[in-house]
């Protein structure tokens, strides 16, 4: 193994590489990691997700699935940099963990399998580092299974993904015979023997030479399509020097205006030092990503409390600089043997052992007891942290994930990561009744650590109802308090969460809400429009809610108006179907009247919730369903037999295509109707099948509508 290439770091921000490893299940997220760990000497022996050995699959659930589910991060020293990787899940279920985590990654290296390219929840993530405005490089692993093929996996990132790809090397070798890459911009050869761990560094390959220089060529040209300065220099010298060329991959790759690919084989040790060696080279250092921006607060009491006076309310930017105040996000909360963890990443000032910090949004101070550099399930314990850090710290009591920590003198708030919907629930209780607050308890830490689970407790059958974004989802966090607290639970069978919307809106209701018992009275009275709001994609297919008022001369005054919004919201907690939210409707307030003396904010708000009821209950409604797109991967001679139970599940086909004797089938199928549905695959296919499914939005539900 070389050493050479990794010395301690004690270099300046510009040295610190915060990444995330983003892929489907199963491309080698977390192989990638073990082997960056153990090439950059963090480790000494290589773990193996097959054997239960690796360092950031450390949850027994993780071990004997052998898939990640919670978001790990580590740290290790590459060529003088400091790299703090967080080893993201691959499973659609756990997409929440990857949002928090992409909330504060400066880069992010996305793996792909090299036989099956880009697959449906690889699409997702990078869609979700899409939004983020995170720089990523792409990794082709596999390279040395049967069916591997560079061009392919490349050409579906183009395709599928809708971004440049900027190949920079060339395998050595295909399938079992793959042995190192070409570096394209060196014109190097790199290639690993069985049984050393390092590559040896030569000459290109005879056989190899006149297809790297195509390659090259090829590089240099869609990288002078993007770049205006490697432009000019090829047009005067018709070709890029190395220098120009690496300054340009970087600078694209800063703008996302391409993805640098490379490649290799993580189970075989093949590609990792080049990969490290891109990521300190394309990838952006905390100085090179936009300063944070967050909302200050003001020094009165009470929840969130916006500052007064000039500038109260603006939005304010803190740089990467440790002598800035302190700002910092949670964003992921875990509860150990050891006392309760808070994961932040630190955007500005220093945090030292023993400070005080202000919770703000909160409105509460915390100590820092300790601060904890994180290998995964184990910590070492620093003095101090400074801008641009991933630490974690022992010592707040209340911040959950999202919350931002700050210098007490200068509180400002950041943005949280968006918490997800969730979708399916269970009903769980405690088997015996002398447990049940000790479930209750357990709950409101598994909520704690995971924003993406919701509990409450239904109205009509006084059940506790555990909501979150999957089967597997749930059945891992009651799985968490079985073998944590030794709880005895049981479990419903899952429900989805239905949704209602306008089919057909009503014109010109009219509501007045007049209540006289003694003293002030109340008196509203408000007309309504209701109709549907058309999709606009959000994140749960369609919008939500809008508001508008067409009211003149004053009859309703403006403080009101907000007042009858604020009621109409309050209103689509429960549609008239089933008591389901409600969603993709328009209301528009077009008259009303008032009271010189019995009008009031509250009156008007509740006219707005009993009208809007009202308009509901008149007009024609429709009742949604969640979906996901399935894909499966099956053998050819049982795709009939999937075709057909899709077709049962009320699945729509759109696509069918060959992949090396095998099919793969994407659906859209109802959510609701694909509980069980692992079983009935594997039954069908003789155990060969697999399948993935990712949400893809809500969609009418077939009348009568399901019960509650």
């Amino acid at each position: 193994m070389r050493t050479d290439r990794h010395p301690q770091s004690t270099s300046p921000l510009t040295a610190v590489r915060n990444l995330g490893i983003l892929a489907h299940v199963d491309a080698g997220k977390t192989t990638v990691t073990e082997r960056i760990l153990y090439l950059t000497g963090s480790t000494h022996r290589r773990g193996e997700v097959h054997e239960g050995t690796t360092v950031t699959d450390f949850d027994p659930q993780e071990r004997d699935r052998g898939i990640t589910i919670f978001a790990a991060a580590v740290s290790c020293d590459w060529a003088g940099h400091r790299v703090n990787l967080i080893d993201t899940p691959g499973h659609v279920d756990f997409s929440d963990e990857v949002e928090r985590s992409l909330r504060v990654l400066d880069g992010a290296i996305a793996v792909f399998d090299a036989v099956a390219g880009v697959e449906p929840q690889s699409e997702s993530v990078w869609r979700q580092a899409d939004r983020h405005g995170v720089p990523r490089i792409a990794f082709v692993n596999k390279l040395d299974r049967a069916g591997a093929d560079l061009d392919a996996a490349v050409a579906s990132i183009r395709e599928r993904l809708h971004t440049v790809p900027l190949v920079v090397q060339l395998p050595i070798g295909a399938e079992d015979g793959f042995t190192g890459v070409v570096d394209l911009l060196r014109m190097r050869s790199l290639v690993w023997a069985d049984g050393h761990e390092a590559g040896v560094e030569g000459e290109v390959p005879d056989d190899l030479r006149e297809e790297a220089r195509r390659r090259r060529r090829l590089l240099e040209e869609a990288v002078a399509e993007l770049h205006p300065a490697a432009l000019e220099e090829f047009c005067r010298r018709s070709e890029l020097s190395t220098p120009t060329l690496a300054a340009a991959l970087r600078e694209l790759t800063l703008t996302g205006e391409a993805v640098v690919v490379l490649c290799g084989s993580a189970y075989r040790n093949r590609g990792i030092e080049p990969l490290l060696d891109a990521a300190v080279a394309y990838l952006p250092a905390p100085p090179d990503v936009p300063a944070v921006r967050g909302t200050p607060v003001g020094p009165g009491g009470g929840h969130g409390g916006v500052a007064t006076g000039a500038g109260a309310g603006a939005v304010q930017e803190r740089a990467a600089d440790p002598a800035a105040p302190l700002a910092a996000l949670v964003f992921k909360v875990s509860s150990t043997t050891t006392g309760r963890l808070s994961y932040l990443r630190l955007y500005s000032g220093t945090m030292r052992k023993g400070d005080t910090v202000m919770d703000a949004g909160a409105r509460r101070t915390e100590r820092i007891a300790r601060i904890l550099r994180v290998q995964a399930d184990r910590h070492a314990e620093v003095e101090q942290a400074v801008a641009g850090d991933i630490v974690a710290v022992v010592g707040p009591k209340a911040a959950r994930a999202g919350a931002t920590l700050c210098a007490p003198s200068a509180p400002l708030v950041l943005e949280p990561p968006a918490a997800a919907e969730p979708v399916v629930s269970v009903a769980v209780e405690a088997r015996r009744s002398t447990d049940t607050e000790r479930l209750v308890s357990a709950l409101a830490r598994l909520v704690e650590e995971d924003p993406s689970l919701t509990v409450r407790t239904d109205r009509e059958t006084g059940q506790t109802l555990l909501s979150g974004m999957g089967e597997l989802h749930l059945e891992v966090a009651v799985e968490k308090i079985r073998r944590a607290l030794g709880l005895e639970v049981t479990v419903g069978r899952p429900q989805v969460a239905y949704r209602e919307t306008v089919a057909r809106g009503v014109s010109g209701l009219v509501y007045r809400h007049v209540k006289q018992d003694g003293g002030a009275g109340q008196f509203a009275h408000v007309v309504l429009d209701t109709e549907p709001l058309d999709a606009t994609g959000d994140r749960a297919g369609r919008p939500d809610f809008e508001f508008r008022s067409t009211v003149v001369g004053g009859r309703v005054p403006q403080e009101y108006v907000r007042a009858v919004e604020a009621g109409c919201r309050d209103a689509l907690a429960e549609g008239p179907l089933g008591g389901h939210p409600v969603t993709g409707v328009r209301v528009t307030l077009t008259d009303g009247a008032t009271h010189a003396k019995d009008s009031s904010d509250l009156a008007f708000r509740t006219a707005g919730r009993l009208a809007l009821r009202a308009a509901l209950r008149a007009g024609a409604m429709q009742l949604l369903e969640p979906v996901v797109e399935v894909t499966a991967t099956v053998p050819e001679d049982a795709v009939g037999g999937v075709l057909g139970d899709l077709a049962a599940r009320r699945g729509r086909v759109s696509g069918s295509t060959a992949r090396a004797g095998s099919a793969v089938v994407t659906a859209t199928v109802p959510l609701a109707e694909l509980f069980g549905y692992a079983t009935r695959l594997r039954s069908r296919t003789q155990g060969r099948g697999t399948f993935t499914a990712r949400p893809t939005g809500y969609a009418p539900a077939p009348a009568p509508a399901p019960a509650r």
